[in-house]
């Protein structure tokens, strides 16, 4: 078995050393691995970082977007399976091992894994790491609905050929395919001892424009008829009052600890959830006007 890691890199030279890092230092099992950095219009491409390792390819790829990088990266792939990871996210120890594990049997067709937030200083965590690491990065729960993050998903190198590549930046490319992926009957597995580690937004301000993005994509996507209007108004409605069924979740979760991570987790909550209704509201006024941004602005 070989495993041809692939990282989407924009500016990110940092994180990307983390990053390659952790993958350099895993125990890996038997099978052989490769990896492959895709940089995506840096303002310099990260040559340095990747020459520090041994075997670590560098390509480039000029159309923007993490889903042209990673295709990219997968036409240049030469192992049986492909292993995706950003440039902004470091592995678990046992990420390698356990990727080959699951693609030791058969019956694996794409697994995703869980995605927890690493506080920068877990002695005094900022405003949006509570948050974060109860609702971002839910990759279980992608998955029930048929799709997993990329940015920890394994795929055999046949199933990919077969689904066909990301797209581009004007969508939310790993649901998009992996809802492709799942119409041609392939399924995904959850993994929870595939463990990936993304920071934390940096700021409130970073945690707005992911959802400005994200409901700007729901809108295109959801969003044709007066019937999806009248919808797509009472979910705005109905999101002001939403974080009152998240009380029991942010007491009960053990992703945080402490009475301080609790409620700094709930005021953000409360925070975010009344901006997405005030952007759900602004796209129904502007007809879907709002653009979906980009992902270099994360």
């Amino acid at each position: 078995m070989q495993i041809s890691v692939i990282i989407p890199h924009f500016n990110q030279e940092d994180y990307l050393l983390e990053c390659l890092c952790r993958l350099q230092a895993q125990s890996s099992g038997t099978a052989s691995i490769e990896i492959i950095v895709v940089d995506n219009g840096s303002r310099r491409m990260p040559e340095a970082v990747c020459n520090a390792f041994l075997g670590v390819r560098l390509l480039r790829e000029a159309t923007a977007g993490p889903g042209p990088a990673r295709n990219t990266g997968a036409a240049h792939a030469s192992g049986d399976i492909l292993a995706f990871i950003d440039a902004d996210c470091h592995a678990d120890a046992q990420w390698l091992a356990t990727i080959e594990r699951c693609f030791h049997s058969t019956s694996s067709e794409i697994v995703g894994g869980d995605v927890r937030v690493g506080y920068a200083d877990p002695a005094n965590p900022t405003f949006v790491e509570p948050y974060e690491a109860i609702y971002s990065f839910r990759n279980q729960a992608h998955i029930a609905e048929g799709f997993s993050g990329t940015g920890n998903m394994a795929v055999r190198r046949e199933i990919f050929d077969r689904v066909g590549p990301f797209g581009g930046i004007d969508i939310a490319e790993d649901r998009e395919w992996g809802l492709r992926a799942k119409s041609l009957g392939y399924s995904i597995a959850y993994e929870p001892e595939m463990i990936v580690y993304h920071p934390a937004r940096r700021s409130f301000s970073e945690l707005q424009r992911k959802w400005d993005r994200h409901i700007a994509h729901d809108f295109q996507e959801r969003v044709h008829t007066a019937s999806d209007k009248l919808k797509w108004l009472l979910r705005a409605i109905a999101m002001v009052g939403s974080p009152l069924v998240e009380v029991p979740v942010v007491l009960r979760t053990d992703r945080i600890s402490g009475w301080r991570e609790r409620r700094m987790a709930f005021v953000c909550l409360c925070a975010i959830r009344l901006h997405r209704s005030k952007v759900m509201l602004r796209s129904l006024l502007r007809a879907g006007d709002e653009a979906a941004g980009t992902w270099r602005s994360t």
